[in-house]
């Protein structure tokens, strides 16, 4: 038979255990799902193959954008969006949105943009999630008959969880 005083510690390291899980950051649902285009994105050039960018897809206020957070091409660090023509003109390429307004339709997501930071140009984009590994990205003018279509690849998420104390 316990002690009262091991029945206690027992409760009093569970009650920790929960506090402990209550303070962390929710998370989507989406992040754990592979179905789900939230989280890190290598994108490759589409003349040379070479991998450009890491874009971090996330969720706010029920839409989907895009966020170049590194660059895997030198110098990119200092640049800024020169052939930006809207409210991301001079900004830093690092940290730049370069996909908006995405809402989920059938098995995919569309409605928003994408951008092209290299020119400036502004897309109408489509994409959907293949085998968990793979983001399938269709920017288009107009219809998307009349667009360019670019697979990116799922990269592991090693941002450090918060320390709770």
């Amino acid at each position: 038979m316990k002690s009262t005083a091991r029945i206690a510690s027992s409760l009093a390291a569970a009650t920790i255990a929960m506090a402990f899980m209550a303070a962390l950051p929710a998370r989507s649902a989406h992040a754990a799902d592979a179905t789900s285009p939230i989280g890190l994105w290598k994108t490759f050039d589409d003349k040379t193959g070479a991998a450009r960018a890491i874009v971090r897809i996330y969720e706010q206020d029920g839409k989907l954008f895009g966020k170049i957070v590194s660059s895997l091409t030198p110098g990119a660090d200092e640049r800024v969006c020169i052939a930006c023509e809207d409210e991301r003109k001079n900004q830093p390429i690092i940290g730049l949105v370069i996909v908006r307004n995405m809402q989920r339709v059938d098995d995919g997501y569309r409605g928003g943009d994408i951008l092209d930071p290299e020119n400036g140009s502004v897309y109408r984009c489509r994409f959907h999630v293949e085998d968990g590994v793979r983001l399938v990205v269709r920017g288009y003018i107009g219809i998307s008959l009349l667009g360019r279509t670019q697979t990116w690849q799922r990269q592991q998420d090693h941002t450090p969880a918060p320390i709770v104390r």
